[in-house]
């Protein structure tokens, strides 16, 4: 990346305090906590340690600074990403795979807004359903069948656009669990069957969390407390389509494991994106999907860039990432040990994945994950020497970092 380019933690930096004082005055705990931990991951805030290079005849150091580790922020992904695809390689069925989508309509953002837990947990329930559901009719497929989802809430332009992508092996166990039954080669299951059962179930559970005065509805929502109002808006979403896409199979494991590394540990948005901070202004390119997958660029303000950044702050503890049928965490080892026994003689997965690199293509995000190194503490100096820990450096908080401690504090403890 070029020097003069600007990074997320640049903008929130220079922009925080601005922020926090002005637009950003009602955020929540989570989003201004995600703010500070991007400003000051890998600076001298955190701390971290020094290394000398053991060759006497090298001058060689090297200072790194601690990382934030916050599941938001653009530089700490890498290495969970690639930590993540070796823990999974072992999950990888040697067979075609689908990738689905179900995306909430616009009508419900701004509900989802002011209700993330309950609407992203209803959006992962519905979804979940949805292609259990389907899967298991005869009529379709006839079988139990297994997937990963994960949450993403964003769009290119940073506005709120919640979804989850769904990838999922191409067929299922039979209800006796004496087949493996594979669905159509190219073809998973219809998606004009998987949009309907999807508003429905979606809408039962939104009308269930409303019966049971679970949802806030503050401001511009606050006449949907009324239950006439609340019926038409249920009505206008019933009339709405919506959008469930399924995208061409996979090429191989490979490309599988690749693919769910990169959307596993994607945030809003990548350092790699943005291309300019001046003027009080962040530039940014993004894909417009709307005109034929055009690149684009985005100008907007630093506290906008700022503000659609931390609609995408999801609740403490909430869980992105989730495994469902034969792929949940639960009985996953002894099903899949099942499934490749009524695979075989197909080859493994083993042999096809000793084939992929070790880590999946980091061409989107940037993180201390992608050093391909044999011995990472050889010297890059000398090339003889190694680098030790000769020195443990400990935080030194800046002006900057301690305005948003107090900030984050305060917003506890209100």
């Amino acid at each position: 990346m070029p020097e003069d380019r600007p990074e997320v933690a640049d903008v929130f930096r220079q922009f925080g305090s601005q922020f926090l004082e002005g637009p950003g005055s009602g955020s929540s705990a989570d989003q201004r906590r995600a703010l500070r931990d991007i400003a000051i991951c890998r600076t001298a805030a955190l701390g971290g340690h020094k290394k000398e290079c053991t060759d006497p005849d090298c001058d060689h150091e090297e200072i790194s600074y601690n990382s934030c580790r916050n599941r938001h922020c653009p530089k700490c992904q890498a290495a969970a990403r690639a930590k993540w695809y070796a823990d999974q390689a072992a999950c990888v069925l040697p067979v075609q795979y689908f990738h689905v989508v179900f995306t909430l309509p616009d009508k419900l953002s701004s509900l989802a807004l002011q209700n993330q837990r309950a609407l992203y947990a209803a959006l992962f329930s519905a979804a979940s359903d949805t292609l259990t559901t389907i899967a298991r009719d005869p009529k379709h497929l006839g079988a139990q069948i297994g997937f990963h989802m994960i949450l993403h809430t964003w769009g290119q332009n940073l506005l709120l656009h919640p979804h989850v992508h769904c990838v999922v092996p191409g067929g299922g166990l039979s209800p006796d669990r004496l087949r493996w039954m594979p669905s159509r080669d190219g073809f998973f299951l219809p998606v004009r069957v998987l949009s309907r059962r999807f508003r429905a179930r979606f809408l039962k559970i939104l009308r269930e969390h409303y019966i049971a005065g679970e949802l806030t509805l503050a401001g511009k929502l606050a006449s949907l407390a009324e239950p006439p109002e609340w019926e038409r808006f249920l009505r206008s979403l019933q009339e709405t389509e919506w959008v469930v896409y399924s995208k061409k199979p996979f090429g191989g494991p490979e490309q599988v494991l690749k693919y769910l590394a990169r959307y596993t540990h994607r945030v809003a948005i990548s350092n790699d994106r943005l291309l300019r901070l001046h003027d009080g202004s962040v530039t940014f390119s993004w894909k417009d999907y709307a005109h034929g997958d055009r690149q684009s660029t985005m100008t907007l303000a630093a506290t906008e860039f700022i503000r659609r950044f931390l609609l995408h702050i999801v609740p403490s503890g909430f869980v992105r990432i989730r495994h469902y049928g034969f792929l949940a965490n639960r009985n996953r080892a002894p099903r899949l040990a099942l499934i490749r026994q009524l695979l075989s003689p197909v080859d493994s997965v083993e042999s096809e994945i000793s084939e992929s690199p070790s880590s999946p293509d980091d061409n989107e995000d940037e993180g201390d994950g992608g050093d391909t190194r044999e011995d990472r503490t050889l010297c890059p100096k000398c090339k003889r020497g190694h680098l030790v820990v000769v020195a443990i450096l400990p935080p030194q908080p800046s002006p900057f970092h301690k305005f948003l401690h107090r900030s984050v504090h305060s917003h506890d403890t209100s």
